[in-house]
């Protein structure tokens, strides 16, 4: 599937109807939806018949993306039933029936998950209003369950921090893009109509599995 139609695929995904500020739910915009989904399937192989953890999945826009680009079987988490009740409606109204939608809370040691799965994509809670810390623990507990790669988007501000993280973890990383996120007026306390956050779209692998 090529890109252009890949993100006309994702326009029709419906987006949040109240989102809750203490999970920082921002939708993932089609476009930057796409592209990163693109760049994973094309350049490192890393969706097409493949088992994707999609944490934190909101409305699902990345874990129907994953579908559409040939993946065995995606599992979305979440911790908000209605995020989970948008993202159901969303596979239904688009015959997407390969996506395993699971409540969870990322941040708790849980079991939600009995197996490894190859591919972990997310777009995390950046933790800057609320929740502080909150990238690090999605990513600890992303790159503990991926056998693969991790793929995330974090605030290029933190880039020194997740390097000395990743170090720490035995974990290598790859910058392949700096994108702005249009992060669009959600809440009561948004002045501006929308705002650019420079974000860094990273590749996260295990160093003995390269």
């Amino acid at each position: 599937m090529k890109l252009k139609q890949l993100e006309s695929f994702l326009g029709d995904v419906d987006t949040f109807e109240a989102p809750k500020i203490l999970l920082e739910q921002y939708p993932t915009r089609p476009h930057i939806a796409a592209c990163m989904l693109h760049t994973i399937h094309t350049r490192y192989d890393d969706i097409e018949a493949k088992v994707v953890a999609d944490f934190g999945c909101g409305c699902g826009v990345l874990s129907i993306g994953a579908n559409l680009l040939g993946a065995g079987i995606v599992f979305g988490l979440d911790v908000n039933s209605e995020a989970l009740s948008i993202s159901r409606r969303n596979c239904e109204q688009l015959e997407i029936d390969n996506v395993d939608l699971i409540q969870a809370d990322i941040t708790q040691p849980s079991h939600w998950l009995t197996t490894k799965v190859d591919t972990v994509i997310m777009n995390p809670p950046f933790g800057t209003k609320h929740n502080k810390g909150i990238d690090m623990t999605f990513l600890r507990s992303a790159v503990n369950l991926a056998e693969t790669s991790v793929y995330s988007l974090h605030k290029t501000s933190t880039r020194n921090h997740i390097k000395k993280k990743a170090d720490e973890w035995n974990v290598e990383i790859e910058i392949i893009a700096q994108l702005r996120f249009d992060l669009e007026a959600t809440y009561k306390f948004h002045k501006q109509k929308s705002v650019d956050i420079e974000v860094d779209f990273i590749r996260f692998t295990h160093k003995n599995k390269r």
